[in-house]
């Protein structure tokens, strides 16, 4: 675990696409809130992801549809900084942007650590954050050779997260054949969804 210093808060900060945000994605913010002894956790709805293709809802109904999913609960926040911003998503721009008097915590899955030094400006990403990786547990946590040689005063974190067989694509198909998402969506997310008409 990283040393923080005396009252320093510790954000952690969960970038996606969250089209739409589901309940994995929910989990896994409690997760790191619990494991790592977060004040709060951000989750910050990317803008045009670059390596990646088109987003299917619009900004605005992503951010409010992340806004309802953590209605309630003090200890998540949305963050909108990158669609503020606008054009592509870049990780380390946002970083840049961060405000001081705290301590980040960037939170990866996993398959995303494996090409983090593909990343624009990984080694900065590395300098200015801790990475907090969700693994299986009992997983070994396997960083790429490089970052594993970049010298940094920044944390490696293991986040142990049993993984949820939710997937946003997969919802977006069952929303577009009308199938059911129980199970898979906040009440509250799933009614906004039926409201806008969205993924048909």
């Amino acid at each position: 675990m990283p040393v923080y210093t005396k009252n320093e808060p510790r954000i952690g900060l969960l970038g996606g696409s969250f089209d739409p945000i589901h309940l994995a994605h929910l989990a896994l913010a409690q997760a790191a809130l619990r494991e790592l002894h977060l004040t709060q956790v951000q989750l910050i709805p990317a803008a045009n992801p670059w390596q990646r293709q088109p987003l299917n809802a619009a900004p605005e109904h992503r951010l409010r549809m992340i806004e309802l999913a953590i209605d309630g609960q003090a200890e998540l926040a949305v963050n909108p900084i990158e669609i503020d911003r606008g054009g592509a998503t870049y990780t380390i721009d946002t970083i840049r942007a961060l405000p001081p008097g705290a301590r980040y915590v960037w939170i990866l899955g996993a398959d995303q650590l494996a090409n983090f030094c593909t990343w624009q400006d990984w080694q900065e990403i590395a300098a200015r954050v801790d990475l907090a990786v969700a693994i299986r547990p009992g997983t070994p946590l396997a960083p790429p050779d490089a970052l594993t040689k970049y010298p940094s005063k920044h944390e490696l974190i293991t986040l142990p997260f049993t993984p949820m067989a939710i997937s946003a694509s997969d919802i977006r198909a069952r929303l577009a054949r009308g199938d059911s998402t129980a199970g898979l969506l906040p009440p509250q997310v799933a009614h906004y969804i039926a409201t806008h008409g969205l993924y048909r």
